[in-house]
């Protein structure tokens, strides 16, 4: 049983024991903790506190529940010099993340067209386990995917110029290096640049249901209740999938003194500045880009399907990109430890960056105010945009909840749920969903994740993002 000591309404601590070397930090209410408490959620953030170099503590969002490694929801800092990088706190989906597209259209012009629109989409996006793309890359070509990042598909017409400014870190981090991958993960990917995959992944057609903050929602393009947005949630494909096979397999291999050491083997880890570490950072970073410009690809096939289906220009149509954020990732941040700046690498696993207004990172028009943050819900319930505050700093570095949170197995969601009543319920409040198969309906039954609107409020309350607007879908694509 894990010790649990309450700090305040939603603020929850395990304190400092044995081999940890921080205390774990838990964001919740009662509710969403008592969650936590039926898988290993709370045994793994302890776990999480004992590895070397970590700062202040480690973190659990409010959606956290049992991951590989670390808790998904999970977020960790380690000192640059003394620190380690691990890819149990990174996840398999390297870079998966979420970006919202806006529009000018309004919920009435759009469903009488909207099921022409899903078709329309789904035949452009492919989607399911293995699926590929409609681009056929070189060698050469998928190098400077991975290693330009989003100034690749700007220059290649996938992107609009600016784009790149809403996307975080630009869409680009620094120093990929496809020389750092297997040749096993260069052919998974190669191929894959512009698909969804399966799973939770989803494009979601939705309308704005409610404006908490208008003044911040219109700067973001959210102008007015009964507006059309597009929600995108995927990432690195088989590609960043193998990129942390290969180095998971690679570092227990090469250090076999650590795995003994470890209250679990999942979080086998390099130190950054080793060998091992510094290539590991070079393929994560290129599994990054990758991911990032696969979701460029979809955005742009998506504002082709807008333009085939209505018949005007995607400009016209003010497809524009509010922002996109990672939810899998490592970055090297500044924070305020102990009353100093540090260089730091944090970890998000499961867990979203959330600046506030003045981050030097930031675009100018969200240095005004703060950054987007995005919370998608679970199939056929509200996803909402937020905005990172002051008070992320010292709560979470600057991390925020990235969904729902999971809490029926994959395979526990099929024992219980039949695709009919699945699809039947969804229909009756009036959402149409396409999917490539059955299975990957039933999986991703609404009960199959914690409530959206629970861990929102937390996050909301706790001051670590605030809400600005909530989203219902109309449509989902699925693999």
């Amino acid at each position: 049983m894990v010790n649990v000591k309450r700090l305040s309404e939603y603020i929850w601590e395990i304190p400092r024991e044995g081999k940890m070397n921080v205390p774990a930090r838990i964001y919740a209410s009662e509710k969403l903790l008592n969650k936590m408490k039926e898988d290993r959620t709370l045994e793994q953030a302890k776990n999480v506190a004992t590895l070397p170099g970590i700062q202040k503590f480690a973190a659990v969002m409010p959606d956290g529940h049992q991951g590989y490694g670390f808790p998904i929801g999970g977020v960790a800092a380690f000192d640059i010099n003394e620190g380690i990088i691990t890819p149990g706190g990174i996840g398999f989906d390297i870079n998966c993340g979420v970006r919202i597209i806006r529009t000018n259209l309004r919920v009435e012009e759009i469903k009488p067209k909207l099921m022409n629109l899903v078709n329309e989409i789904f035949r452009n996006i492919p989607a399911g386990v293995g699926e590929t793309g409609k681009l056929r890359l070189a060698f050469g070509q998928f190098k400077e995917v991975v290693e330009e990042g989003l100034r690749w598909a700007v220059r290649e017409g996938y992107a609009w110029k600016r784009d790149q400014y809403k996307i975080e870190s630009y869409g680009y981090l620094e120093g990929a290096d496809l020389e750092a991958v297997s040749e096993v993960a260069i052919r998974r990917g190669i191929d894959q640049l512009g698909t969804l995959g399966s799973g939770n992944h989803f494009l979601e057609i939705q309308i704005v249901d409610k404006i908490f903050d208008p003044d911040i929602a219109k700067i973001m393009g959210i102008e007015e209740e009964g507006q059309v947005t597009i929600m995108v949630h995927t990432g690195s494909r088989g590609f960043g999938h193998q990129i942390a096979s290969d180095y998971l397999s690679l570092f227990t291999r090469r250090f076999r003194n650590i795995v003994k050491q470890l209250p679990d083997r999942e979080l086998i880890y390099a130190y950054f500045n080793s060998d091992e570490g510094q290539n590991y950072w070079k393929a994560m970073a290129a599994a990054a880009n990758f991911a990032w410009n696969n979701r460029q690809l979809i955005t742009y096939w998506v504002r082709r399907s807008f333009e085939k289906v209505f018949k005007a220009d995607a400009e016209d149509l003010g497809l524009e990109l509010v922002y996109d954020i990672a939810h899998n990732i490592a970055k090297i941040e500044e924070h305020r430890i102990d009353g100093k700046k540090r260089k730091v690498i944090v970890h998000r696993k499961g867990a979203t960056r959330a600046f506030p207004a003045g981050h030097p990172e930031l675009v100018e028009e969200y240095k005004e105010i703060g950054q987007p943050v995005i919370i998608p819900g679970s199939m056929g319930t509200a996803s909402y945009i937020l905005l990172g505050l002051p008070d992320a700093e010292n709560l979470s570095f600057m991390s925020s909840a990235h969904g729902a949170g999971r809490m029926l197995s994959r395979a526990a969601a099929k024992r219980q749920y039949r695709y009919h009543e699945v699809i039947d319920r969804l229909r009756k409040i009036g959402v149409i969903i396409k999917s490539t198969t059955k299975i990957g309906v039933v999986e991703e039954v609404p009960e199959a994740y914690k409530d959206v609107d629970e861990v929102v409020r937390v996050t909301h309350e706790l001051k670590i993002s605030k809400m600005v607007a909530r989203l219902r879908p109309l449509a989902v694509i699925k693999g």
